[in-house]
């Protein structure tokens, strides 16, 4: 990655992936360096089509891009708007929420911030449709993947059998497929 913008993007997003991955990290959390991993995944994906982000923007797959990236901002925005109300996750750590959320997007998928950002991954991939960009957002896809399955660990001794009857109820990303 020798392109300046690519690298100064990458460093910023991976400071955004650090700042998202402290508070797992001191606490121990087993999904932090996975979920961490994850993040710069993306992060590299983001830089490695930073400069396609607007190229041809009536083409099909820059079409597919933009609207997968908006159904993933509705959905995080969703998601976050529940762990907050719903969950009453504290203000500075989303994931400590105080009770199990099972309503609005979690009454479908267990993980709608985690399945936000593959929606996004992919999304960002329709960017570029190349052999990297391909490479990079199967890997994010498969540490988020791993990172839900680290959580929902967490999430079943924090909530008991609550959430593992919650787990039979529901897809991890996607409503009545995954």
């Amino acid at each position: 990655m020798t392109d300046p913008l690519r690298l100064a993007l990458f460093l910023v997003l991976s400071a955004f992936a650090v700042a998202a991955s402290l508070h797992a990290w001191r606490t121990h959390e087993a999904y932090g360096a996975v979920r961490f991993l994850a993040f710069e995944f993306l992060a590299l994906l983001v830089s490695w089509n930073a400069r396609r982000w607007f190229r041809e923007p009536l083409s099909v797959s820059q079409m597919v891009s933009w609207v997968l990236m908006a159904a993933s901002t509705i959905l995080a925005l969703h998601g976050l708007h529940l762990l907050k109300v719903v969950g009453r996750a504290q203000a500075r750590v989303i994931e400590d929420t105080r009770s199990l959320v099972q309503v609005g997007a979690y009454r479908w998928i267990r993980h709608p911030l985690y399945g936000s950002l593959l929606v996004f991954g992919w999304g960002v991939f329709f960017k570029g449709t190349d052999l990297p960009s391909a490479a990079l957002a199967s890997a994010a896809s498969l540490f988020w993947f791993a990172t839900a399955r680290y959580e929902e660990r967490f999430n079943i001794d924090r909530f008991g059998a609550p959430y593992s009857e919650y787990m039979r109820r529901t897809r991890m990303f996607i409503p009545f497929v995954l």
